[in-house]
């Protein structure tokens, strides 16, 4: 199984959509006065940002040349089911619904026996590398993967303290935010993890 791991903000939702979901939630509460205040119960299309078109035509291009299933990363997976996210894919007109999302990491036990020396610099990163490292030790059926997201994980660039070996190889940056994984040269990447 090949499997893309994604993040969502700065990847897919890029930063010229942040900040749309405020619309669509005054425009949902004014069309539906009755419903809940708190937007955690509206629909998922209220919920979230918009992904950028391109972008999703991208994603699309990757999933049709590799076959590849889509692990959610992102922390959006903490504000929706997998079958909201799913239904929010296809609202979007992304061909795949994810599969899962990475477990949380209160959940994630492969490590325990490791040396880790926690960096509040780089909170999120370490503990979405420690979530996809789970999801690999849990689903051993998994023979090629890719990690897509805006926070730098990977084993180039800056090493900080404690860090060490703890970053990963099959990684792709998107680091503008208005780019996503539109930027140049990074579809190439991701379908070269997913292919070799």
């Amino acid at each position: 199984m090949k499997v893309l791991f994604l993040d969502f903000d700065g990847v897919m939702c890029l930063s010229n959509n942040w900040g749309g979901r405020k619309k669509k939630w005054s425009k949902y509460r004014s069309a539906n006065p009755d419903s809940s205040k708190e937007i955690k119960d509206a629909p998922v299309s209220v919920r979230f940002d918009d992904f950028d078109k391109k972008a999703i035509r991208i994603l699309n291009e990757i999933i049709e040349e590799t076959g590849c299933e889509i692990v959610v990363s992102s922390d959006w997976k903490l504000h929706a089911t997998l079958d909201e996210l799913g239904d929010y894919y296809e609202s979007q007109g992304i061909i795949k619904r994810p599969i899962a999302f990475t477990p949380d990491i209160q959940n994630c036990n492969w490590h325990k026996d490791m040396v880790w020396y926690w960096n509040p610099r780089q909170e999120l990163e370490m503990i979405r590398v420690i979530e996809m490292k789970q999801y690999l030790h849990d689903n051993p059926e998994v023979t090629h993967w890719v990690s897509v997201d805006d926070l730098n994980m990977g084993k180039t660039g800056e090493d900080w303290e404690g860090w060490g070996d703890w970053r990963i190889d099959n990684f792709v940056l998107t680091p503008k935010s208005t780019e996503g994984i539109k930027q140049n040269g990074v579809k190439e990447k991701i379908i070269n993890f997913l292919k070799n």
